[in-house]
């Protein structure tokens, strides 16, 4: 169930930073074409570090349960000896 909201978290963050990119794109692009680029970066950057957040709960999630599965499975050999 957490991994189906950090997804739908994940996917709404790349949204909302392409908005937000976009937003400040258009904004800037009548100042010139460089403010526009840098105005775009600096409007997507909060959401891109929500994803790198979020990217990287999901990597720890799947270590824990990956380290799990090797746990049982050493607990069952151990048991056998």
């Amino acid at each position: 169930m957490l991994s189906l909201l950090i997804n739908f978290l994940l996917g709404v963050s790349w949204g909302f930073a392409l908005i937000g990119a976009s937003i400040l794109f258009i904004n800037f692009l009548q100042v010139g074409i460089v403010y526009a680029i840098f105005g775009a970066l600096i409007g997507a950057l909060p959401f891109l570090f929500l994803v790198v957040i979020l990217e990287y709960i999901i990597l720890k999630q799947n270590i824990l349960s990956e380290l799990k599965k090797q746990t049982k499975l050493l607990e069952e050999l151990k048991e056998k000896e």
